[in-house]
């Protein structure tokens, strides 16, 4: 898969990017999922329930200690197969273009993308979670426990999405 196959769509933007990288990453590992082709993967990681993999590479599995007990996780992963030079998307279910920084699109200048999962089981360095939505042999970043206290946010909103969805109430009710 190359970024090619991500697009561009119409209504779309690319940039050129910088000629270097300002940070550098550390894989601590892989994630192993059922799915080959983006085709196949779920659309937000809310959509899988697939039971999926974290390998650990053997250097960091000594910080996989005390996770026992938690009940989920967040996982942070790098979308290595994503274009990373777009900066205006089109969605197949938006109307119209949408900055990039306003979508969850794996498209993106740093493809980093984040998951809560719940965690099943360790054992030695390898995590099974639910809740992932990426290709099989995704780059592992990070994993991070979540804490409903500090994490969680019920009074977030996301704009386009509340006036999608008042446009929607607005449209049933004058039918």
């Amino acid at each position: 898969m190359t970024q090619a196959d991500f697009g561009p769509r119409p209504g779309e933007e690319s940039v050129d990017l910088p000629a270097a990288f300002d940070a550098g990453l550390y894989f601590v590992g892989r994630v192993r999922t059922p799915w080959t082709v983006r085709a196949e993967c779920p659309r937000n990681s809310a959509q899988s329930d697939a039971v999926c993999t974290l390998e650990v590479d053997p250097r960091f599995v000594p910080a996989l200690r005390s996770l026992a007990g938690t009940t989920h996780l967040i996982v942070l992963y790098w979308m290595d197969r994503a274009p990373r030079n777009l900066v205006a998307q089109q969605p197949r279910h938006a109307p119209a273009p949408r900055g990039t920084f306003a979508l969850r699109s794996p498209a993106r200048p740093n493809p980093v993308a984040v998951s809560v999962v719940e965690l099943l089981g360790i054992e030695g360095g390898t995590v099974q979670v639910r809740g992932l939505d990426c290709l099989d042999g995704t780059p592992l970043l990070d994993i991070k426990p979540y804490f409903a206290s500090t994490d969680a946010r019920p009074q977030a909103r996301v704009g386009w999405r509340e006036a999608e969805r008042d446009a929607a109430v607005s449209d049933r009710e004058g039918a």
